[in-house]
C-alpha cells in the first residue's frame, strides 16, 4: 500500500515542530496553539498526551492545515522523516497503524 497522508494516523503530529520565520503559523489566530521553549523560541504545543495541540481527532489531520508551520510544509510523504515518524508511533502503540 503506497504512503499517503490519507492511510496514516497522524504519526508526524507527535514530533516537536518549531516555528520559525515571519510565514510561520499567525500568532494572532492560534497564540493557543504554540509555546515557547526555555530558550524562547515559539513551537507547537504538545498536549499531555503527546499529540500537537493543531491535530483535529475526529479527522487525525492537522486542523490548521493551510497555516501550518514550516517543518509541517516541508516534510516529504513518505521520506525518511514521515517513515521514521510511522515507525516510532507504531512502536508506541503496536501493530496496525496503517
Amino acid at each position: 500500500m503506497p504512503i499517503t497522508c490519507d492511510t496514516c494516523a497522524a504519526a508526524c503530529c507527535r514530533l516537536e515542530v518549531p516555528c520559525v520565520g515571519a510565514d510561520d503559523i499567525p500568532a494572532h489566530l492560534f497564540a493557543h496553539l504554540t509555546e515557547h521553549d526555555a530558550a524562547g523560541h515559539r513551537r507547537m504545543r504538545r498536549l499531555d498526551d503527546g499529540w500537537c495541540a493543531a491535530l483535529d481527532r475526529n479527522a487525525m489531520n492537522c486542523g490548521i492545515y493551510p497555516y501550518r508551520p514550516l517543518p509541517c510544509r516541508e516534510m516529504a510523504v513518505g521520506g525518511d522523516e514521515c517513515l521514521a515518524a510511522r515507525r516510532a508511533l507504531a512502536d508506541e502503540v503496536g501493530p496496525g497503524l496503517p
